[in-house]
């Protein structure tokens, strides 16, 4: 078995605790109340902030052929969905500029940017982020809300496109071959953190 199947073996138990979250059962029903997903928004700003960081980190360390894939992360994560986090923040409300980083996301951006330190390593402490949100997308997808917002995004992480970088990173994991328990712990730690950050302050 690959590591990535490893990996998603662990992971399962925890996506599942991820879509009976009552935050993501609310943008499933797209009845969440405005306020806490503002305050979701705000966070997970700061988090892609730091998730471009990890990127660039890795980037530096990469083999040649996956040099251009680290940097396509940085540069898509940073123009592309950031960009469509700034819109639906507006529709919200969401003062990104004053926010600052609570507990979840603080813990969370400091466990990926230490474990960036190491390229494989790396790579399996942020594929959580990647396949998880990836997997909820295509779940909340199937009955996806009728409201336009929250609609829009899931249809942003049931993409196909996200679905395929998600495949890319594991790929990219099974090459790199980190020792199969130290990546599964980096994961299962990982998969915590997701779970945690659904908690908005």
């Amino acid at each position: 078995m690959a590591i990535s199947e490893k990996l998603h073996a662990v992971g399962r138990p925890l996506l599942e605790a991820q879509l009976a979250h009552p935050t993501v059962v609310g943008i499933g029903r797209g009845d969440l109340p405005e306020p806490v997903f503002r305050s979701w928004l705000e966070q997970d700003y700061l988090f892609l902030l730091d998730y471009v960081r990890v990127f660039a980190r890795l980037a530096w360390q990469a083999p040649g052929e996956h040099l251009g894939d680290l940097v396509d992360l940085a540069h898509t994560t940073f123009h592309d969905e950031l960009s469509l986090h700034r819109t639906m923040s507006a529709e919200f409300g969401a003062d990104l500029d004053g926010a600052r980083k609570g507990p979840a996301c603080a813990a969370y951006t400091s466990f990926l940017l230490e474990s960036a330190g190491s390229y494989a390593e790396g790579l399996a402490a942020l594929y959580p982020c990647m396949w998880g949100y990836s997997m909820l997308g295509r779940k909340l997808a199937e009955n996806p809300p009728a409201e336009p917002r929250y609609r829009a995004w899931v249809d942003t992480y049931a993409d196909p496109g996200f679905a395929a970088l998600a495949v890319r990173i594991a790929e990219m994991i099974d090459e790199a071959g980190p020792e199969p328990a130290r990546a599964e712990a980096l994961f299962a730690e990982g998969m915590a953190h997701e779970l945690a950050f659904w908690d908005v302050p």
